[in-house]
């Protein structure tokens, strides 16, 4: 059964698999989100898109846009970025304060908000201007077939109402490993979480990490072959937080996932595929999207294990 008639199949079965989820509403900007949006995209190394469903639908890709940011960061810091997070699962929800006083300010990885706003603290030391860089990349990702933008209102929304990002911001802060200004670094994560893509755009940025750090389709490098493979690892392990044992259990992949509604795995020198179902479960992750990959595997036959 090749990937079209999967993919097929799948939708049939999961189209009307709606109203177990809620979708976002702790952003305001998110609650607007048609619930029964439903779009599947996998992308091949050999240039093959394959969709159906809603795959032209925009929706912010909030966590996701992590994977993106810690490869910047990585790129030009190295192995020195482990002194400040670490690169265990977390076992806690994804904004949870709970583990940064046992761990005495260092994020148990780069993939929960902690993390993340660890990272970004590096993003705005090593990129003269960080927004600006964070799109190229995304843009890059896509050899630039679509014009990828910021949707403002989801970060204004954002950034109004990050009061337990700051906390946890300051919180690090105050055992020295965050460097620069709180409110920069509030403003500069949510504008990333705020990439606004669809389905096909999001399956094809995370080629490169199928592909051993290079994008198939322009050639264009993104990281060491050694990075991609500990990035898929991170994300087998952490990428969908509290949940990533029992998602590497359904599904064997590395993926990440957003509370926008996006989820997105990759099959190591095959392929990336990502869903778009924005209701989601208690731990903040797509349910359809996380039904999807699981058939996905399962009909294919095929995972990283």
């Amino acid at each position: 059964m090749g990937y079209r008639d999967i993919i097929e199949r799948i939708y049939s079965e999961l189209k009307d698999y709606k109203g177990v989820g809620e979708v976002a509403g702790y952003i305001p900007a998110l609650s607007a989100a048609n619930p029964d949006s439903y779009g599947i995209t996998v992308a091949t190394l050999e240039g093959d898109l394959i969709s159906i469903g809603d795959t032209s639908d925009k929706f912010t890709i909030q966590s996701i846009s992590k994977v993106f940011t810690f490869t910047m960061v990585v790129r030009l810091l190295g192995e020195k970025i482990w002194d400040h997070v670490g690169r265990e699962p977390s076992g806690n929800a994804f904004n949870s304060l709970i583990q940064l006083e046992l761990e005495k300010g260092i994020p148990r990885n780069p993939f929960i908000n902690a993390g993340a706003l660890v990272v970004t603290d590096k993003l705005i030391d090593l990129y003269e201007n960080p927004l600006e860089s964070i799109l190229k990349e995304v843009n890059d990702l896509n050899c630039h077939k679509s014009n990828i933008e910021f949707d403002n209102a989801v970060a204004l929304s954002e950034i109004e109402h990050s009061y337990r990002n700051l906390a946890l911001v300051n919180f690090i802060k105050s055992y020295g490993n965050i460097k620069n200004d709180p409110h920069k670094i509030i403003e500069t994560y949510s504008y990333q979480c705020s990439i606004s893509m669809n389905a096909k755009e999001l399956a094809s940025s995370f080629l490169f990490l199928a592909n051993g750090g290079v994008l198939p389709e322009c050639g264009k490098k993104i990281c060491e072959p050694r990075s991609a493979k500990r990035i898929n690892a991170l994300m087998l392990t952490c990428g969908l937080y509290n949940e990533s044992g029992d998602f590497a259990y359904r599904v064997g992949l590395p993926g990440k996932s957003g509370v926008g509604g996006g989820v997105v795995a990759v099959i190591p020198g095959r392929l990336a595929i990502a869903v778009y179902s924005p209701e989601l479960n208690a731990n903040g992750n797509s349910v359809r999207g996380i039904e999807t990959l699981e058939r996905f595997t399962t009909y294919l036959g095929e995972s990283v294990f």
